[in-house]
């Protein structure tokens, strides 16, 4: 390669790896494999090393990926955290003992010894404790300046808010998800039709980086100290020794640390971890080969982006053949149907494998996948099997190419792919297998807005089989209602008079309850006020639709194509058999003076209840929020005001009283 090609292959490199960083490191959803990831980055450094004269700083081999999220507060590390430098043979490893042996002779230095550990598959952190006591998380960020995460790092049970010595230390660990708590995640996540967690890492980085700590409470965060950063009154000669501390203070060490006095050992313990990975309960990305001397550490020194003290091994992904044998379809709790490849089992990187899911229709047809087919399948960062190719060359003719279907395997609806989306999708409103989903979904604020009837009732109605379709939500008797809680007796009454007051909201509500796909509020307002009642809405054409604003072409088509199943139209006459309202009831407000704005209300009021004030917001053209951030604009604040408040004072959000409420709506 002469150097103009070096040169342009450098660029394209340089803007490739920076792309794929921030999507890891930033917006923790990765676009290409760690494996794919490092190999751009070896092509990379082994370019500027034959074309030094094309060297930048600004290169991600000579800086740390990552950037600090807007919405957090930023923190200088006074010890950097910096990344390791990654090697994919044991020749590599073997050159690394060599150079630290040649410095060691120089430095009068006998006997170097290492530490070998796992390399955790997690987000780093740094945790600083003052006088023993836990004051301030930030997460790794460039290196030099990171994100304040401490009232997240509070929510991670593992992480000691006090420790034994009162003293001001700075550790440095690695925040993970576990391998079962990640699977149990996804599971969830697919079952409820979101997009999958790419892998464990992400989950976490995700997870951590929330600027809701609420959300990250509900995450199963845990942590592995592996390092310390700095360290007040205390000195160690080595770093297992400091290991030994830290585990002694009760934080919670990397479990896995291998004492090795020579390369011979240094290689066994890459390979022990490499055979235990499996059966460890957290995710590894590899095992780092660390200098144990301290003192010789110091000598050795860093580069701007890594020690050369430490280098971290990266395992290949481990990928086996099996057989396709065949593709089932479920149905999702949004309608959504997935393929599902069933497979001969197959054990890769330590589990068996005997199903895969195939995600939608264009996957499908770019691997070009077909029942019978030779597939090759790797676990995606070691958690999420998959299939990476088909052996095309092992065909015998006998494979056979299949379909999403067009109609439900579960309820016969028609199932329809619109334009611009991957997925395929149930259109029958009744499916058993969208029920929960849909009620959820009917009875939600902005929809029939029945109080009380949250999600863990109407999982416990459909449990006891007092609910089998949306419909049945107006059959609930008091004693039905009651049964479901001890001491019920309020709860069943005040629930049967929210689902009674139900009945008179306006038509609008009832469209938008119905889940049309694209039909939020704003065009169910608008489609109740054009057709007055639910049965001209229903005999609507897409010329009809299609001559009304807000409304394009994709929304007119999924309108007609809903109150064409004959599953609407049993449930809508279902529904007005029950006393449901059919009709448009009031013409909307001319007043927006609200609109484009977002409040929060926090504390108690006087004069109104949330609901209430919510309700005049929303009338009045503007939103609620129930967070504080830069784009709220104003804060309702009333008595006993929190967090919110707080928070709204540090951002600079106007704040208002209930009176200036009262004065503003007017």
């Amino acid at each position: 390669m002469d150097k103009k090609q070096a040169k342009k292959r450098i660029e394209e490199l340089r803007k490739l790896t920076e792309h794929y960083a921030k999507k890891y490191y930033d917006d923790d959803n990765p676009e290409v494999s760690d494996f794919e990831y490092d190999m751009l980055m070896v092509e990379l450094r082994n370019l500027e090393k034959d074309f030094p004269e094309f060297n930048s700083k600004e290169s991600l081999t000579q800086k740390v990926g990552g950037h600090v999220k807007e919405g957090f507060k930023k923190v200088t590390h006074e010890v950097p955290l910096q990344s390791l430098q990654d090697v994919f043979s044991i020749e590599e490893v073997k050159d690394f003992d060599e150079r630290i042996k040649e410095q060691a002779i120089k430095n009068d230095i006998d006997n170097v010894k290492y530490v070998v550990e796992t390399k955790i598959d997690g987000l780093s952190a740094a945790l600083e404790y003052k006088q023993g006591k836990f004051v301030r998380g930030a997460t790794r960020g460039n290196g030099t300046v990171g994100e304040d995460v401490t009232e997240n790092l509070k929510t991670v049970k593992t992480i000691p808010m006090e420790i034994k010595d009162k003293i001001d230390i700075t550790v440095r660990g690695e925040v993970f998800i576990a391998k079962k708590e990640f699977e149990q995640m996804n599971q969830i996540r697919e079952e409820n039709e979101e997009e999958l967690f790419a892998n464990a890492r992400n989950a976490a980085a995700g997870s951590l980086r929330q600027l809701d700590s609420k959300i990250t409470a509900k995450r199963p965060l845990d942590i592995y100290i592996f390092n310390v950063q700095k360290i007040e009154g205390k000195e160690f000669n080595s770093h297992y020794e400091e290991l030994e501390y830290l585990e002694e203070q009760g934080f919670n060490v990397n479990p896995v640390r291998i004492y090795c006095s020579n390369m011979k050992e240094i290689e066994k313990a890459i390979e022990k971890i490499g055979e235990d990975r499996e059966s460890l309960t957290f995710g590894i990305d590899g095992a780092v080969v660390k200098v144990d001397d301290l003192h010789f550490r110091e000598i050795l020194g860093t580069t701007a982006k890594t020690p050369r003290w430490a280098i971290a091994y990266k395992y290949p992904p481990e990928k086996k053949e099996t057989k396709l044998l065949d593709i089932r379809f479920q149905v999702g709790r949004t309608g959504v149907i997935t393929p599902m490849a069933i497979l001969e089992p197959v054990k890769v990187a330590g589990s068996t494998i005997a199903k895969t899911t195939l995600h939608n229709e264009d996957f499908m047809k770019e691997k070009d996948i077909k029942i019978g087919d030779t597939v090759i399948i790797q676990k995606a960062g070691d958690v999420i099997p998959e299939i990476v190719e088909v052996v095309t060359k092992k065909r015998n003719g006998n494979e056979k190419e299949v379909s999403i279907p067009r109609t439900c395997p579960v309820c016969g609806a028609p199932a329809i792919r619109l334009e611009g989306e991957a997925a395929v999708r149930c259109t029958g409103i009744e499916c058993p297998a969208k029920l929960f989903r849909n009620l959820v979904h009917f009875v939600s604020r902005e929809a029939m807005n029945i109080d009380g009837l949250g999600e863990n009732i109407i999982q416990q109605l459909l449990d006891n089989g007092l609910i089998k379709n949306i419909n049945d939500i107006y059959t609930l008797t008091f004693n039905d209602v009651a049964s479901l809680k001890k001491n019920g007796t309020k709860f069943a009454q005040n629930l049967i008079n929210s689902i009674e007051v139900s009945k008179q909201n306006d038509l609008y509500r009832l469209i938008t309850a119905l889940g049309i796909r694209f039909v939020g509020s704003k065009v169910a307002k608008t489609l109740a006020k054009e057709y007055k009642t639910m049965e001209n809405l229903m005999k609507t054409t897409f010329d009809e639709l299609s001559m009304i604003n807000d409304i394009g072409p994709v929304v007119a088509s999924s309108i007609v194509e809903f109150f064409k199943q004959e599953q609407t139209k049993d449930l809508i006459t279902k529904l007005e058999q029950a006393g449901v309202n059919m009709n448009y009831l009031e013409e909307e407000g001319s007043d927006n003076r609200f609109e484009g704005k977002t409040f929060v209300l926090t504390g108690g009021l006087e004069n109104f209840t949330r609901k209430e004030a919510s309700d005049i917001i929303e009338k009045l053209g503007g939103k609620t929020s129930s967070s504080v951030s830069k784009k709220t604009d104003y804060v309702l604040a009333g008595e006993d005001a929190g967090s919110k408040l707080t928070k709204a004072q540090n951002l600079g959000v106007t704040i208002i009283n209930e009176t200036e409420f009262e004065e503003m709506i007017k």
